[in-house]
Formats: C-alpha cells, sequence, structure tokens
C-alpha cells in the first residue's frame, strides 16, 4: 500500500489526536462517514487495528515498512513495543520534525528528500535513515535551504524539545545524544496493542 496522501483531518477525526501527521484540529469530535455519530461497541480487533494505523499515519511509513520495524524491534532486548517506538522515532524524518525544522513529519519529509538536510556533514536524502547517538543534524549551507527552515520554525510542531536532542537555532544545528525514552513519545498510543495486532497475524 502507498503512502496516504488524502484529507488529513479526516484521519485525525478517525484515529484521534497525532501530532505528527497535522497541526489543525478538527471541529467535529466525532468520526467521519455516515455512521461517525452512531459508532458502535468495537471489537477487540478494532481496537488493536486503531493503535496500529495511528502509528502507521503519524509516522508516515507504508504497511510494509511498519511490518520490517515490527520485526527488528522483536529481534531487540527490552519490551518490544519499546523497541517499536524508539524505531520509529529515531527515523530522521521524525528526528528534524522533533528539532522543530518542520511543523509535520510529511513537512520534515519533504525537506530531507529534497536534499535540504546533512548527517554528519553529508547529505542525506532518506527520510528512514537511522539516527544514531552522536550523529549532528544540520540544514544544507544554502540560502534557499536555511531560509525554508527558518519558515517553519516560525510555525513549530511541537513545543518541547525531547531529552535526547539539543538543538542551536543560530547555527540550525542538532545533535543526538541518545535514544529517546518512552514518556517522549508525543503519540498517545498502547503500543503492546500494535504487537498483538502483528503477533494474531503472524
Amino acid at each position: 500500500m502507498s503512502r496516504y496522501r488524502g484529507p488529513r483531518l479526516r484521519v485525525v477525526r478517525r484515529l484521534g489526536e497525532l501530532p505528527g501527521l497535522s497541526r489543525k484540529s478538527p471541529r467535529k469530535n466525532y468520526p467521519p462517514g455516515q455512521h461517525g455519530q452512531a459508532r458502535k461497541k468495537r471489537s477487540e480487533y478494532a481496537i488493536r487495528l486503531e493503535e496500529k494505523q495511528k502509528l502507521r499515519f503519524n509516522y508516515g511509513v507504508t504497511e510494509k515498512q511498519l511490518i520490517r520495524y515490527v520485526r527488528k524491534a522483536r529481534r531487540a532486548t527490552g519490551s518490544t513495543g519499546q523497541a517499536l517506538l524508539q524505531l520509529l522515532e529515531m527515523r530522521l524524518d521524525n528526528t528534524v520534525f522533533r528539532l522543530g525544522m518542520a511543523g509535520t513529519i510529511p513537512a520534515a519529509r519533504q525537506l530531507v528528500n529534497h536534499g535540504h538536510i546533512t548527517v554528519n556533514g553529508r547529505v542525506v536524502d532518506i527520510a528512514s535513515y537511522q539516527c544514531r547517538p552522536g550523529d549532528v543534524i544540520t540544514v544544507r549551507d544554502r540560502d534557499g535551504s536555511r531560509r525554508l527552515v527558518q519558515t517553519n520554525m516560525e510555525y513549530p510542531g511541537l513545543a518541547n524539545l525531547p531529552s535526547h536532542l539539543e538543538f542551536d537555532k543560530n547555527t540550525l544545528t542538532g545533535k543526538v545524544n541518545g535514544i529517546i525514552d518512552r514518556e517522549w513519545i508525543a503519540l498517545p498510543i498502547n503500543e503492546l496493542l500494535v504487537i498483538e495486532y502483528y503477533s494474531r497475524m503472524a
């Protein structure tokens, strides 16, 4: 399945708050569609599916990519759910978003894809690049790139910078100091339900 490019607020109405997908809040607080207000009791499968969809839409990954991340998280030590969230959070597009260089994750992905971002002095245009502790993320030394990021920073997505990152607004340089802690993940989600959803599928 390809990446979602439809109306974002429709997804936010259906799944709840998705800080990475959109900064806007829907005017209506019930799901879209003909039966949005007459929502019946959801099955356990529907609840797990909804949590999985939250991850997919918030981080802008395809189903295939998410399955790959789940498999990788299962191989990691410790909690599989937490490892999955950390893998998604340490993606380059998400890190650029969390540094405040873009208002949403799709906007951050566009910055990365168009070659405006460098990691350790080299241009990286792959949004799924996994950031590691010690990586220095900065804006490419071009007027157009710097202007674009400075405009984005006037309308930041999330107010607080996570503890594993540091950012110098004057030089537009960010540094990854470690792996993100669970309490800094802004998306309200029960990651165990996502792991359960995929364990039923496997």
